[in-house]
């Protein structure tokens, strides 16, 4: 009876519901702010820092605007619904590969500083095509980047200028460049065009506006960003423990009203002007005295005690609270400082978030929880801090030192997608060397690259080289290889069959062009070791220091090792960078005339240097091995190797007829001298890095019995 009476009651309860829903819905529809909507949204309460709003006021439609971003992007047509698949025509790609298309300059257009680095990053760059033909993405002319009609920099009338484009197809194919958008007082993200099937590279970019593995997220970054090279970051040792005077730093403007005022607002809360030091300023803009508060006064005193650049090279944690936009330029200099970024920026899409793993580098925070900072970063280990700001400088210096390698970044993300065959795995974006220096189409396999030896465990690569040479190698040191390639690269012909002598291994004979030096260094297909030896026709190098040169190198697989030095400096009265082979207490370089390195480097040497430093190379017929060691010094950032000092080696090359005249050629010391500015002028820095160490047998020269050496041939020579 009692379980009767329940079920009654609950029936009767679910009747009155359905006829409160059923009386009270037609009555909702017929709100005028809701308007035609099938699926009205919920009011929201989720926001704990966000007054609580009165229940009528809920139904208003500014209050409702406030929807997820996956809810704005599916109600949205066209570019809100934008993915790889749907509106990018992989067709264009197929033929070519990725090739990038840059539209011819209008006339009377201007263009910014830092667009027309974007624009010359890309025309230098190995993706670069005159021919639209063979384009597969192409790269307005029409300077997008600032797109605040405040600024000077503004270029109006933007949107008919893009739809007269011939090739514009509704940005299918097209990839825009912004850093700032909107303008005073919302800062909304619209570019005042129609983007259509566009990609955005974008600073300051939401989540709720990012469209995933379509648009990619770029720093922000000011007009006086290096466009090539940039300076290294600013971390020079560890110390332990890393710890340093501040734990916390800020210095930036403080907004009064507005959007992006909350934040900066607050800080005072949390400073402490001790380990914690928070700095904001009210005295910007043209009316700021109108606007100041009460703490304005105080505030800009404080601010002018501390300076900004012992603040950041001396903070353990730098704060990047967003400012007006969600990006920062505090971003970017905090990296370079080592100053581990702790992100106060809710929605923001952090730069190249598809490839970084930005936990690895940064302190992820959250605005409403601006009070938690101090304690959060102070619980940290030390073991943590110390691996945080080791990734701050490989990122820095892999992907945001300059413009150049901000928009490489870029292009090699797209590239990866529309080759998803040859994409690079997380692991080759977020180790060092970095995705730049890590071409996928060498290999998807991370063994085949000397950089990640370590990661696999495999520590002792395989015992025989390939070895190539210019002339016939004698018989002694045929033991030691696997296969032996001859570039035959002179004008001589080659030597007839049957003068070749007898070996137990396979020699290969390539006849190359006359006097093209950089085919010395092609990824020939016959080389299938990772070590291999470069020796020039007349070194002489004994068995005992070839190998002894090859077990150094198995301890280091990513550099050049070997024999002849050579150093750089800097020459302050001609104020150009010098070459010496002047025997010297240090070396930045180690000739490739009898070296070892491994394979990858003929591949990166080929793919990814631009043609007219090669083509440079082969017209001088000199400096292909200085050409060299700038690559592998730019891609390990460390220097080369040498082994065992052998004075015979130069002896020997200045004792050779064949040699003599081109070594002594005051000409051919004069060329080097050019090539040495011009590698560095296209590489934007100096990469080759100074060194005292050579390496010997251990036991080398010591008072002990010839008979308990290994290399004890080493010591006669």
């Amino acid at each position: 009876m009692q379980a009767k009476k329940r079920y009654l009651i609950l029936f009767s309860a679910g009747v009155c519901l359905i006829l409160l829903f059923y009386l009270q819905g037609p009555a909702s529809r017929r709100t005028p702010n809701r308007g035609d909507d099938p699926h009205p949204h919920w009011p929201h309460f989720s926001d704990p820092l966000r007054a609580f709003i009165p229940w009528d006021q809920t139904e208003t439609e500014d209050y409702n605007v406030r929807v997820s971003p996956r809810h704005k992007r599916d109600d949205n047509s066209g570019a809100y619904k934008c993915r790889m698949d749907s509106c990018f025509d992989f067709s264009l790609c197929g033929s070519n590969g990725f090739k990038v298309y840059v539209y011819p300059q209008q006339k009377g257009e201007k263009i910014s500083e830092s667009y027309r680095n974007i624009l010359s990053s890309i025309e230098s760059s190995r993706f670069y095509t005159s021919d639209p033909g063979q384009a597969c993405l192409f790269v307005l002319n029409l300077d997008t980047l600032d797109r605040d009609q405040l600024s000077p920099q503004y270029v109006h009338n933007l949107k008919t200028k893009i739809q007269n484009l011939n090739l514009w197809n509704n940005g299918r194919n097209h990839l825009i460049f912004n850093l700032y958008s909107g303008t005073w007082p919302d800062y909304t993200e619209d570019l005042g065009f129609e983007i259509g099937q566009a990609m955005l590279a974008k600073a300051s970019i939401s989540t709720e506006n990012f469209r995933p593995d379509f648009d990619i997220s770029i720093p922000l970054f000011s007009k006086d960003h290096p466009r090539t090279g940039g300076d290294r970051g600013y971390l020079k040792y560890n110390t332990i423990p890393p710890f340093r005077k501040y734990v916390l730093v800020f210095k930036g403007k403080r907004y009064l009203t507005g959007i992006g005022s909350d934040t900066r607002n607050a800080l005072h809360h949390v400073h402490n002007a001790e380990d914690v030091v928070l700095l904001t300023t009210c005295k910007h803009g043209k009316d700021w005295q109108k606007h100041k508060d009460a703490r304005c006064d105080k505030d800009n005193a404080e601010y002018d005690r501390y300076d900004y650049k012992e603040m950041l090279h001396n903070s353990t944690f730098c704060l990047v609270p967003r400012g007006r936009r969600l990006g920062s330029f505090r971003f970017l200099e905090a990296l370079q400082a080592a100053c581990v970024p702790v992100m106060l920026s809710n929605g923001w899409e952090l730069p190249f978030s598809e490839i970084i793993d930005w936990h690895t580098a940064a302190v992820i925070g959250d605005e409403r929880l601006l009070l938690q900072i101090p304690s959060t970063v102070r619980s940290i280990h030390q073991d943590r801090i110390l691996s945080l700001r080791q990734q701050t400088q490989f990122l820095w210096e892999a992907y945001f030192s300059s413009v150049e390698k901000i928009v490489l970044t870029t292009l090699e993300i797209i590239q990866d997608r529309v080759l998803q065959h040859n994409a690079r795995s997380t692991l080759m974006w977020n180790r060092l060397p970095g995705g730049l220096f890590t071409l996928p189409q060498f290999s998807s396999y991370l063994g085949d690259f000397p950089f990640f030896y370590s990661v696999l465990g495999n520590s002792n690569p395989e015992k025989k080289p390939h070895l190539p040479i210019a002339l016939v190698i004698l018989k002694t040191l045929i033991s030691l290889f696997r296969c032996i390639i001859v570039l035959w690269n002179c004008d001589k012909p080659l030597p007839a069959k049957h003068r070749w002598p007898a070996t137990s291994v396979p020699v290969i004979v390539i006849e190359g062009e006359s006097k093209v030096m950089s085919s010395r260094f092609l990824p020939y297909d016959n080389i299938r070791t990772d070590a291999v030896l470069s020796l020039d026709e007349d070194t002489v190098l004994s068995t005992t220091e070839v190998d002894f040169a090859f077990t150094v190198w198995q301890i280091f697989p990513e550099r050049i090792v070997g024999y002849p030095a050579r150093s750089h400096f800097w020459d302050s009265n001609k104020e150009r960078w010098g070459y010496t082979s002047k025997w010297t207490n240090d070396y930045s370089m180690v000739l490739t005339g009898a070296a070892f390195y491994h394979r990858y480097y003929n591949y990166l040497y080929t793919q990814y240097l631009p043609g007219s430093l090669k083509s440079m190379v082969d017209q001088l017929s000199n400096c292909e091995d200085i050409l060299m060691n700038f690559l592998v010094s730019a891609v390990t950032k460390m220097p080369p190797i040498k082994v065992t000092q052998k004075k015979q080696y130069k002896e020997t090359m200045m004792g050779q007829t064949s040699r003599a005249s081109r070594w002594a050629d005051p000409d051919h010391f004069a060329q080097r001298q050019m090539c040495m500015n011009k590698f560095a002028s296209w590489f934007g820095t100096m990469p080759l890095v100074h060194s005292q160490m050579r390496l010997d047998p251990v036991l080398f020269k010591d008072q002990v019995s010839i008979l308990r050496k290994k290399y004890r041939d080493i010591e006669r020579l």
